[in-house]
């Protein structure tokens, strides 16, 4: 039986990103071979719509670039993508860089200039906080090695 791993499913390449768009990975397919996938998109499961605007950390706030904001939304995403973790027994996930869900060692600076600063997203960070490892996108050959798949 494989190991359960969240991934972000703007990754998998569903149109789930702020935009409408995705984030599809290429590199995610390789992780098939070793874990069963979960898709998982915190923004939604909060709430949100697709598209919608963008929104980035303002501290421990999160902010839409017209001043809304959407912490509550993002919080409750946070916890039910926790939920399926715990559900679905996964202690790993794959997500994507820099967001404000997601985002794992940088996001966006909450300037909409496209600056970075250390800092987690916050389903990023309360999984990591509940003992679930968290990896960027950039990160998937890491993971496999860890893991000592192909």
């Amino acid at each position: 039986m494989k190991e359960k791993l969240l991934v972000s499913a703007c990754l998998l390449g569903e149109n789930c990103k702020y935009s409408g768009g995705n984030n599809y990975c290429p590199a995610v397919e390789r992780l098939r071979a070793r874990f069963e996938l979960i898709s998982v998109c915190p923004e939604q499961l909060g709430g949100l719509p697709t598209p919608r605007t963008p929104s980035e950390r303002v501290g421990e706030r999160v902010l839409t670039r017209t001043g809304r904001d959407v912490t509550e939304a993002f919080r409750r995403g946070a916890e039910k993508t926790l939920d399926i973790a715990r559900a679905e027994g996964a202690v790993k996930a794959v997500f994507q860089v820099r967001s404000p869900s997601c985002g794992c060692g940088t996001v966006y600076d909450g300037t909409f200039s496209g600056a970075l600063v250390p800092g987690m997203g916050v389903t990023a960070e309360l999984l990591e906080k509940n003992g679930v490892k968290v990896y960027g996108s950039t990160r998937i050959d890491a993971l496999l090695d860890t893991e000592g798949a192909v």
